[in-house]
């Protein structure tokens, strides 16, 4: 197994995958408060994703690990806070499935391609759809703070009365799911090509060997 280089930006992405299961447990709790502590864990998650890229761009750490930990971690967040919607009851399964399922495949994609020497860039309309997908994520997360908080609920229950309402709920849900299919096929359509040569060079035993990690 090839060792992976703990580079600070390696660091922050490992570490924002650590922080999943610990944002899960406090989203779970019969505690309001942890509930607010998992909003707030969800947002230092983000910071890191954030800075883990600037780091890296900053100060040369740019790896071929980095490339393929840091969208990894981004959907491992991202999708458990997708699931965790499913038992809070804001989101059909149907729609979280899709969204986890296109993910993972992109990234594992975009994984496998880093490793074979392949750059497949992603679209401006593919960075819309994970601008979309955090906006709903923050949305619903900050929605159920305040519904299982009496004092938060009495203040601001009013505006997700009208923002957060099972319908538009839905809605935001229904336009995240055909953003992230869409993208996904188009992603597929238009690095088709690299992708039948990737796997092509795989099987014939001529695929080329990953360099410096």
């Amino acid at each position: 197994m090839l060792p992976i280089p703990i580079s600070p930006p390696n660091q922050l992405t490992l570490f924002r995958i650590a922080l999943t299961p610990v944002f899960l447990y406090f989203l779970f709790s019969i505690n309001p408060v942890d509930k607010q502590i998992a909003l707030g864990i969800f947002l230092v998650a983000a910071i890191t994703d954030w800075y883990d890229g600037y780091v890296a761009r900053r100060w040369g750490f740019i790896t071929r690990w980095g490339k393929f930990l840091d969208p990894l971690a981004d959907k491992v967040l991202t999708s458990a806070a997708f699931i965790s919607f499913i038992y809070i009851g804001y989101a059909e399964a149907w729609m979280v499935w899709i969204i986890v399922i296109r993910d993972f495949l992109i990234t594992s994609l975009r994984g496998y391609s880093e490793f074979k020497g392949k750059t497949i860039n992603t679209s401006g309309f593919a960075k819309t759809k994970t601008f979309f997908q955090l906006v709903v994520i923050y949305l619903f997360l900050v929605e159920y703070c305040v519904r299982t908080s009496e004092s938060l609920n009495i203040q601001f229950g009013w505006f997700f009365d009208i923002v957060a309402a099972p319908t538009n709920m839905f809605l935001l849900m229904s336009i995240t799911t055909l953003l992230t299919a869409l993208t996904g096929i188009l992603y597929l359509i238009a690095n088709s090509s690299i992708i039948v040569e990737l796997f092509t060079r795989q099987q014939n035993g001529t695929g080329t060997e990953p360099g410096n990690y």
